[in-house]
């Protein structure tokens, strides 16, 4: 990915004969994922194109999905003490994940489904009062990404038994990589791809420019930021969307692994560029749960392009990494 885009695209915006600017569209994860693309303008082309896609996001909920009791990622967390052996996506995003978590120093953390339950966050359903402290301490003697380890020789992963792996901050994130190689694979070069919010892009839009888009404000009060995105993805975690309410206490669903509450600070949301959305996404909650100045040094220091949204006293405070203010500006100069 680089920050130094061009001034005038030489792509045409015109779809050659035979092509159309097109779009098809579905549902996965408990979500909608959409592609914006130019291809092949017959019906009968594009059917072909959106079911090759479903059946890849397909895939990944038969692995992954832990609101589905029969996926493999549920299987494992019911399973005994012992060596299991992953499909080779299923081991790449965990490898990926636990990777993140070293060097994240624990700030994010991909076995933390029992907590998220305990939460009413997960496939157990709302709850209607926090959990007390001595069943969060439960939660989290039971969790933690140190208590497992991968064979990389079988693509097995060691599950001491009892823990619970959740995948749900990263997964998203890789079906949007997913839904991008589909596309790569049928010949496709101009398209934006999005999943639940998570997108990835390739080429130019119908103007013939990079794609432009819009991270939402957390306030929901419009003034959202606008990024140009040149073959590469973006990820946002907030804390606003997804809570509930008890005693007059707002209760977050991104959990801090180190001590199993749900987020507290002012920041709202973190946004990534990065030219794989599945590590965009785990990058977004990482620096979500370091908070807003130890997540902005952490971002700085390894050179990631993120921008921070944080509650202030007069409306919203933004700040960002050079990396990202390269995007940014270069999406309002062409907005």
């Amino acid at each position: 990915m680089s920050s130094n885009l061009p001034d005038r695209p030489t792509f045409q915006a015109e779809a050659p004969a035979g092509t159309t600017w097109g779009r098809i569209d579905g549902t996965s994860m408990g979500t909608s994922w959409t592609v914006k693309y130019l291809g092949a303008s017959s019906d009968a082309a594009r059917q072909e194109l959106a079911n090759a896609v479903q059946r890849a996001l397909d895939g990944i909920v038969e692995q992954m999905s832990t609101w589905e009791s029969d996926s493999i990622i549920s299987t494992l967390n019911r399973a005994e003490a012992g060596w299991y052996q992953l499909p080779p996506a299923f081991f790449y995003v965990l490898r990926h994940a636990l990777e993140l978590a070293e060097l994240s120093g624990s700030a994010y953390d991909p076995t933390l489904g029992r907590l998220t339950n305990l939460w009413g966050f997960g496939a157990n359903g709302r709850i209607e009062q926090p959990p007390s402290q001595d069943e969060v301490n439960s939660a989290i003697a039971l969790c933690g990404w140190r208590l497992t380890a991968l064979n990389h020789e079988h693509q097995g992963v060691w599950q001491p038994g009892g823990l619970q792996f959740d995948l749900s901050s990263i997964a998203k994130g890789y079906g949007v990589d997913e839904i991008a190689r589909v596309l790569d694979q049928h010949g496709v070069l101009h398209y934006l791809a999005e999943l639940g919010g998570e997108l990835k892009t390739r080429g130019f839009n119908a103007r013939g420019t990079h794609w432009e888009v819009d991270i939402e404000a957390p306030d929901q009060s419009g003034a959202n930021l606008p990024v140009l995105l040149a073959d590469c993805a973006l990820a946002t975690s907030g804390d606003y969307r997804r809570c509930f309410q008890h005693g007059g206490q707002r209760y977050a669903h991104t959990l801090d692994p180190r001590t199993g509450q749900p987020l507290r600070h002012c920041l709202e949301s973190v946004s990534v560029v990065h030219e794989q959305c599945m590590m965009a996404d785990g990058l977004a909650t990482a620096l979500l749960c370091m908070g807003a100045e130890k997540g902005l040094a952490y971002a700085r220091r390894k050179s990631i392009a993120a921008v921070f949204i944080a509650r202030a006293e007069r409306g919203l405070a933004v700040e960002m990494t050079d990396k990202f203010r390269d995007l940014a500006e270069s999406g309002l100069s062409q907005g």
